[in-house]
């Protein structure tokens, strides 16, 4: 492509990045990386009942958390208010629309008529050709497009095709209420105009809003962006995705423990595929991505496909890299305070990269690290689980008092040579080595399950190992 893209992401703040805005932010992000353009962000909070700073930091929040940054400051729609009027102004001076002082108890009558013969619920045009001079005291005009009755119009649009409206159709819709506040068809196109924007990729559902956006464009003498309608995401069952799914919002998978790259890999597969490839880095997705591999079929939300994508990303991902990701999951979690903390105290952190390549190896999420991390910050004496409450015999506590023997002979305190005292141990009472391991990973977690029982060992260290192997033997 020869011009300069310039993409936008607009999304309305409503208190949190929706799952389905954040796959259209990271299409348009793709596009414009691709192509080495730029993707803009502008905030549509024309909407001031429902547009708080809150929301608008949330929808930010989320953005940068999946690593979707944007060019420029994001840009806010109600402060162009302004501007949105002076579009007005000039469509008026150029007699593509006009002023209509019908009242609403009007337009509803004309609504109801136009139903009552069969016909679409629309606007009669009243007032399109009636003088001015007419207009009844008293009464705020809303101002109307004065829209082409004959002919067609055309969106070339890249995923759905051709798509053809008769202007029959296309009624002549508001621009600007009576209060003087712009519509949200209004406002799109001044901004996208004013912003450079050359691609418009969004959601189908705002396929209906082409056509008449387009009419703007062409009453004001603007070229029209070329435009991208992407299919929905629906849930497992093929209906509209919806909190009855599960999570909605971005910030919502975060907090159930999931990487951002591995929700970026599998929203930019949702919809748009190259071959048969489902693991993508970055660079590649960059590389790769272009509109003509997107489908015009609505894409199904895969949980289970999601989480194990996840767990691929959790093993493969650098400790260092994960521990970071894992303390930003525990900032946005009710129950992450007490990890935290222990991971400020020092020589913590050393501990936690050291369990994380056993820890990662049998997690698929975060929270699923949590739980299994959760024996490093327990304090003594530990609260035992029903599966190693039924382990921790007789039996087994004469093990573990074999073992506490054994392993305080232990100089070097690493995996190999705990493993070779473990296993010569068994081998020495003619023990299976489960009849071994199962006792001290109860003594050391607290838990039935747990990482490998010798990665264990070395991330609690010598002191702390052998005092919980002590005090099952008391």
């Amino acid at each position: 492509m020869a011009q300069d893209i310039v993409t936008r992401f607009a999304p309305s703040p409503t208190g949190f990045l929706h799952i389905g805005g954040a796959r259209t932010a990271l299409f348009n992000w793709l596009f414009a990386k691709h192509y080495g353009g730029k993707m803009l962000l502008r905030i549509e909070d024309t909407d001031r009942a429902r547009s708080t700073q809150e929301a608008v930091d949330a929808l930010i929040d989320g953005l940068s958390w999946l690593g979707l940054d944007w060019d420029g400051d994001p840009i806010s729609q109600f402060s162009r208010v302004g501007r949105h009027k002076e579009a007005v102004e000039q469509m008026l001076a150029d007699g593509t629309a006009y002023r209509c002082y019908c009242s609403p108890e009007e337009v509803d009558a004309m609504r109801e008529k136009a139903r009552a013969e069969g016909k679409p619920p629309r606007y009669d045009g009243t007032w399109r050709d009636r003088n001015p001079s007419e207009a009844p005291a008293g009464i705020d005009p809303v101002i109307r497009l004065k829209a082409p009755q004959e002919g067609e119009t055309i969106v070339d649009d890249m995923v759905q095709g051709r798509v053809v409206i008769p202007n029959k159709d296309l009624d002549d819709f508001v621009l600007m209420r009576s209060d003087g506040t712009p519509t949200y068809m209004l406002a799109v196109v001044v901004d996208d105009h004013d912003m450079g924007i050359t691609h418009i990729i969004r959601g189908v559902d705002h396929l209906t809003n082409a056509a008449r956006q387009t009419l703007i464009f062409n009453a004001l003498g603007w070229d029209v962006p070329s435009m991208a309608h992407i299919p929905l995401i629906h849930g497992p069952d093929g209906a509209k995705l919806s909190k009855r799914h599960g999570a909605t919002g971005a910030e919502a998978y975060r907090a159930l423990g999931y990487l951002p790259q591995a929700l970026r890999n599998y929203l930019a597969r949702l919809g748009w595929s190259h071959g048969d490839e489902e693991i993508m880095s970055l660079e590649d997705m960059i590389k790769w991505f272009g509109m003509d591999a997107v489908g015009q079929s609505a894409a199904r939300f895969d949980f289970k496909k999601l989480e194990n994508l996840n767990g691929h990303y959790m093993r493969t991902t650098d400790d260092s890299e994960l521990l970071e990701h894992w303390k930003v999951f525990l900032q946005n979690v009710d129950t992450g305070a007490t990890v935290l903390e222990w991971l400020s105290e020092a020589g913590n952190e050393q501990t936690a990269l050291a369990a994380l390549p056993g820890l990662k190896e049998r997690a698929k999420t975060l929270v699923e690290l949590t739980e299994s991390a959760s024996y490093l910050w327990r304090q003594r004496p530990l609260d035992t689980d029903e599966k190693a409450q039924k382990i921790l015999s007789e039996e087994a506590k004469a093990i573990l008092l074999d073992l506490h023997e054994v392993l305080s002979q232990v100089r070097d305190w690493s995996a190999e040579p705990l493993e070779t005292a473990v296993k010569s141990y068994a081998e020495e009472k003619e023990l299976k080595l489960g009849k071994v391991a199962q006792p001290l990973r109860a003594a050391l977690t607290g838990r039935g399950t747990s990482p490998g029982i010798y990665d264990v060992l070395v991330a609690l260290k010598r002191e702390e190992s052998l005092a919980r192997i002590k005090d099952q033997t008391v």
